[in-house]
């Protein structure tokens, strides 16, 4: 095959990823180095399967197993629409690559969650309105499961606190998905006063950003991720058994596994609710929402117990 026919192809399969919603940069680097590979090893005959498998591999010493798993399925994935046009092209079967097991995050407890949005309340400089902003953004992370770029680019129009309910309006976030967030009565007071406070310390102005650092623009997401590393570690947060480190991201799937967790308390019907959640965590399918199911033995027991009760004869329903 010939080089322009496979730069043709590509920008074919990225243009018809893009209008689906995809952002492709980091995978148009990867397909463009494949090309290169392609035309470095091979005649103008079709793409063999052992090809794709020998670039994906080409970086072993630098990439883990998951990482070459993951360049194949970018391969595969290119390879299957390039065989459309041109039938002879190989695909490589699944399951070539082996992935490493997915390791659960670090699950902070309740206790943790409120000994952080303290610390936050103790954030310098004095006067300034800092503590607020980091308090009250690590509450809305732990309480709504937002992504963190979710909430930092928050602007004062999305927080919508005088609807019924009170809801945040999340613009072209992952994939280009919108959504609305409800928000618990308790959730929008904490918005509400911190947006007050904001207002009276004079921190309004461009870009209008909801949460705002002490330069009036939206938080800079390195400065509150490594404040939360030195936190974590100076409140002796630290995994069992070599699991991972917490980080800020972990308040996601704190609020997804809380939620489970009641869910099953109560009885509700968990697979019937799952696409809920997976709606309001702006997942993709309800798939993601069903990992967190594995994710800690407390959830895990829970559901077992509800299970029990349920299948028990003569138990109440």
């Amino acid at each position: 095959m010939k080089t322009t026919e496979l730069e043709g192809q590509l920008e074919t399969y990225l243009a018809v990823r893009s209008a689906l919603g995809y952002r492709d940069y980091f995978l148009q680097r990867l397909l463009q180095d494949f090309i290169r590979y392609v035309i470095d090893r091979h005649d103008d005959g079709p793409i063999r399967a052992r090809t794709a498998v020998d670039w994906a591999c080409a970086t072993s010493a630098r990439n883990g197993v998951s990482r070459l798993a993951y360049r194949l399925s970018v391969a595969r994935r290119f390879l299957t629409h390039l065989r459309v046009n041109f039938p002879d092209t190989e695909v490589p079967g699944m399951g070539l690559l082996k992935k490493s097991p997915r390791r659960n995050p670090y699950l902070f407890s309740k206790e943790q969650i409120a000994d952080l949005l303290k610390m936050a309340a103790t954030l310098g400089p004095a006067g300034s309105l800092r503590p607020h902003t980091y308090e009250t953004i690590l509450g809305l992370l732990a309480s709504t499961g937002l992504r963190v770029g979710e909430a930092i680019r928050l602007k004062i129009d999305d927080v919508e606190l005088a609807s019924g309910p009170p809801r945040l309006e999340i613009r072209e976030s992952k994939f280009h998905k919108s959504r609305l967030v409800p928000l618990h009565p308790t959730t929008a007071d904490k918005l509400g006063h911190y947006a007050q406070r904001r207002a009276r310390m004079g921190y309004e102005g461009p870009p209008h950003a909801f949460f705002v650092s002490e330069r009036r623009q939206h938080l800079c997401y390195g400065t509150l991720r490594s404040w939360f590393v030195r936190a974590t570690g100076e409140l002796g947060m630290r995994p069992a058994d070599g699991g991972r480190m917490p980080t800020i991201h972990g308040l996601r799937h704190y609020f997804a596994v809380e939620r489970l967790t009641l869910w099953c308390q109560q009885g509700a019907p968990v697979r019937d609710l799952a696409p809920n959640l997976s709606v309001y965590l702006g997942h993709v399918s309800p798939a993601e929402s069903y990992w967190y199911l594995t994710a800690t033995p407390a959830l895990l027991m829970t559901a077992s117990d509800s299970f029990q009760h349920f299948a028990t004869p003569g138990s109440e329903t």
